[in-house]
């Protein structure tokens, strides 16, 4: 329209000035038309950095109580408040009634007893070494004996018969060498690394220090491979034993071997636990396993998609639900996800108490009542964060907003969110796994990375037998022990 005033007003003007007006006109479009494109691009990255922005803050928001970042990773100096899930119970901290301590008591029939004798009077000093005991007191210490590496030699008799033929009596089964190393010693070596997470180094040190024997870290790495093929039959059992299982809880995490990041992946149970290394995190880490492609019971996880490729019924942790609800609501404030938060917090105690009274399932009104409320919040949140499509359609997924994201897979796997509420055998979150794959983290912060992959297979498939006998309350120590002294222990943990 202004383009168009203007040349009507160029066709009055003398013919002398008419094509100089023209030219400086045509420059003046031109310089608009180059500051629009200028703004436009302006506009546009500044658009690009606001959502940028916006990443940032929402990461630099998220902490290992509102999301899934372990505690490990939150700032020394801004520690969050913990907003543990667990109701207070009001109860001070500390033993509580009727709680068994363990406070340390006199023995009727001590090891040892030192007597201390009387031998002349304080105050007089008289000789009283030939007078009787008047009255004894006793007082008790606990403590340790110096310990020593006890070397026994087996000798066995040959004997001679008549007849001329030669009989030799036989070695015990589990001595093999020359000289070697005990099945105590060797236990406990594996103890104090596989278990109690000591590096090579300072293995060796405890050793020096506690039995007063010096002992090389390669003898260690034999000693540790001598246990890793005894355990591979006890290896493929666990792993027929977890395939079957009714309720498996799976997780991995990064896992440093040779200063790259490989991954550690874990099947738990309240019986089990198995632990394997792989370069990769997904299905090609799981097909190699083998255990997820052959597993038909319920399987425990979070949300990573991976998982759910397989055909075993699902159960998403809520516990990590619970840490995205909070970030959504302390974030972007996000009222619905406050109300979800305490709808799964409720059926959680719902489920909580009706176990107290020895029942197997809730009433279907119940159920049907609290997931009518998760439905009704979810469809709250989805009309207050609504899906806008982009006016260009661009290549790929178009992306949500983290809300979004949220709602549709709170609706679309919402029997998986609420199996635990509608199966008593499913647990509510998957915390017995994480516990499982959590020390593995310790042994990394202590030791670092391992320094080679058959060190870091090592460790899974012993720390799989330690843990598995640990969850079945078997001494540890005694287990290892056992197994140096072919005692075949594992058949009886599987």
């Amino acid at each position: 329209m202004l383009e168009q005033e203007i040349h009507s007003l160029l066709l009055r003007l003398p013919c002398n000035f008419h094509q100089e007006v023209q030219l400086l006109f045509d420059q003046f479009l031109s310089k608009l038309s180059t500051q629009a494109s200028i703004i436009s691009a302006q506009t546009a990255q500044l658009e690009a950095q606001a959502a940028r922005i916006q990443e940032l803050e929402n990461r630099l928001s998220k902490n290992s109580q509102n999301s899934s970042k372990p505690p490990s990773s939150d700032a020394p100096y801004d520690k969050p408040e913990p907003k543990s899930q667990r109701p207070k119970t009001g109860r001070r901290s500390g033993g509580q009634k009727g709680h068994k301590g363990k406070t340390l008591e006199k023995v009727a029939n001590p090891d040892h007893i030192e007597r201390h004798k009387v031998t002349m009077c304080e105050h007089c000093q008289k000789d009283l070494s030939a007078v009787d005991v008047h009255k004894l007191h006793s007082r008790q210490v606990y403590d340790i004996p110096p310990i020593k590496v006890r070397v026994t030699e087996h000798q066995v008799e040959e004997k001679k018969c008549s007849c001329g033929h030669c009989t030799r009596a036989e070695f015990p089964a589990d001595v093999t060498h020359y000289v070697q190393y005990g099945k105590r010693l060797k236990g406990g070596l594996l103890y104090f690394q596989d278990y109690q997470l000591l590096p090579y180094g300072r293995c060796c040190e405890v050793v020096t220090d506690l039995f007063g024997h010096n002992i090389s870290p390669g003898t260690l790495y034999n000693i540790r491979k001598t246990a890793f093929n005894r355990l591979e039959s006890f290896e493929e059992a666990l792993k027929l034993a977890l395939t079957v299982a009714v309720v498996a809880g799976f997780d991995e995490t990064g896992f440093r071997v040779l200063k790259n990041c490989y991954w550690l992946h874990s099947c738990s149970t309240n019986k089990h636990a198995y632990y394997q290394v792989h370069k990769k995190r997904g299905s090609e880490a799981m097909d190699y396993i083998g255990i997820l492609p052959k597993f038909k019971g319920i399987a425990v996880h979070d949300f990573w998609q991976s998982y759910l490729t397989y055909e075993a019924t699902h159960s998403l942790c809520n516990a990590h639900l619970l840490r995205e609800l909070t970030f959504l609501e302390e974030r972007h404030k996000q009222k619905w996800a406050k109300d979800l938060a305490k709808v799964l917090t409720n059926m959680k105690k719902a489920k909580d108490k009706a176990l107290k009274k020895g029942k197997t399932a809730l009433s279907k009104a119940t159920i049907r009542k609290y997931e009518r409320q998760y439905d009704e919040i979810v469809l709250q949140g989805l009309e207050s964060n609504p899906f806008v499509p982009p006016k260009k359609k661009k290549k790929g997924r178009v992306a949500k907003t983290k809300a979004r994201n949220l709602l549709e897979r709170l609706q679309k796997y919402k029997k998986d969110i609420l199996r635990f509420f509608n199966n008593f055998k499913v647990p509510f979150d998957n915390n017995f796994s994480e516990r499982d794959i959590r020390m593995m983290k310790l042994k990394q912060k202590i030791s670092g990375c391992f320094r080679s992959i058959k060190g870091a297979q090592f460790f899974a498939r012993i720390r799989s037998y330690i843990m598995t006998a640990r969850k079945q309350n078997i001494n540890c120590l005694e287990a290892i022990i056992d197994l140096f002294a072919n005692n075949k222990t594992w058949n009886k943990l599987i």
